[in-house]
């Protein structure tokens, strides 16, 4: 599995949660890692780690709530038109550039 693979979500997009145990929620991707197809979003698949103490970085110790990774697969972009999650697709312009745009209103995803 080596390489990188292509994904259509990218850090600071808002994506809707569509299967798993935080169904139905909705959040902003932190982090992206394409090689193993997971996302970490704000709030979403909330752990308990046990952290130890470090003086050095001013850091108490003790049990921490923090986001984990999770499946791509599990998630959509939210649309900014409708508010609603919507697959991806790609239009690409005569000049070659590509530009992502929600594949139900035909809308641009872009900042």
């Amino acid at each position: 599995m080596a390489g990188t693979k292509r994904t259509k979500i990218k850090k600071n997009d808002q994506v809707a949660v569509i299967a798993g145990r935080d169904k139905g929620r909705r959040g902003r991707v932190l982090e992206v890692n394409p090689t193993k197809g997971k996302i970490r979003v704000e709030g979403i698949g909330m752990i308990k780690r046990h952290q130890k103490a470090n003086p050095q970085a001013n850091k108490g110790g003790g049990i921490v709530d923090k986001e984990s990774f999770i499946d791509i697969s599990n998630v959509q972009l939210i649309d900014p038109q409708s508010g609603k999650p919507t697959r991806v697709k790609y239009l690409v312009d005569s000049d070659g550039s590509k530009t992502r745009v929600g594949a139900t209103s035909g809308h641009s995803l872009e900042k």
